[in-house]
């Protein structure tokens, strides 16, 4: 597959009307201090549009654009992103036992492209993502995919609860995935409609989406490392479903 270079759009009016006008971004570099009607208006959109933003010194800015960027870089998306909705409607209608994958917390790039490219392996539906706080879809995210993420399903969510919510209505089962329970994998039902929910390796899964889930599971350790890798067990996770769902047609 061809690798896709990051695409910048650069500029205090071009960013905001482009946000203003839906196209899709990943993220909004601010040069520190910048002040000014324009740019608080500027921020007042990003807010309002939930496009997640960081301040960073005016060096970066310089490194990544040749140009009068006026303090302001926005990273374009590498991919089209669905509404949640959609994605989920999309899954029921063209597998008998969809399969999602809720990344709550993931932010490696390498993890989320080995998760995509699991989960198509796997013959998954889609990935939903926080638009805060998750990883970024890039150009290293998809080389990391092996081409998956561009042709998975992706959802970015303002709230995962919202995704949530949703699934639970359309009949998804709801599985979170931590070490902190002693259920195990081996004995949850995954032969319908399923969401896996995987959290960060540092903080795991947020009270919030535990406190969401049909189901608490875990994988079994049997060393002295007490966990894996998400992207490892969400690999171990999809395909014990792949088994159960296997089985179940026989």
């Amino acid at each position: 597959m061809e690798e896709r270079k990051p695409q910048y759009l650069f500029g205090i009016h071009p960013v905001m009307e482009a946000v203003k006008a839906g196209k899709q971004i990943d993220k909004v570099l601010l040069k520190q201090g910048l002040e000014g009607h324009t740019s608080r208006e500027l921020m007042d959109v990003l807010k309002q549009k939930n496009v997640p933003f960081q301040f960073v010194p005016a060096e970066r800015l310089n490194r990544i654009v040749k140009g009068a960027h006026q303090g302001v870089v926005a990273y374009i998306s590498n991919i089209d992103y669905v509404p949640y909705e959609e994605l989920i409607d999309t899954a029921l209608a063209t597998a008998a036992s969809p399969v999602i994958v809720i990344l709550d917390g993931v932010s490696d790039v390498r993890n989320l492209g080995a998760i995509a490219r699991t989960l198509e392996c796997a013959g998954g539906s889609g990935i939903i993502v926080p638009a805060k706080g998750g990883a970024a879809i890039n150009a290293e995210a998809i080389k990391a995919s092996a081409g998956a993420l561009m042709r998975l399903s992706v959802a970015k969510v303002p709230n995962l609860r919202l995704a949530v919510y949703y699934l639970k209505q359309s009949g998804f089962r709801i599985i979170a995935v931590t070490e902190k329970v002693s259920g195990l994998i081996y004995d949850t039902d995954m032969t319908g409609p399923v969401a896996f929910v995987m959290g960060s390796e540092g903080k795991g899964i947020s009270q919030g989406m535990l406190d969401l889930a049909d189901d608490k599971v875990a994988i079994p350790m049997e060393g002295g490392i007490s966990s894996l890798n998400v992207s490892v067990a969400t690999s171990v996770v999809l395909y014990e479903a792949v088994r159960q769902k296997k089985m179940k047609s026989r």
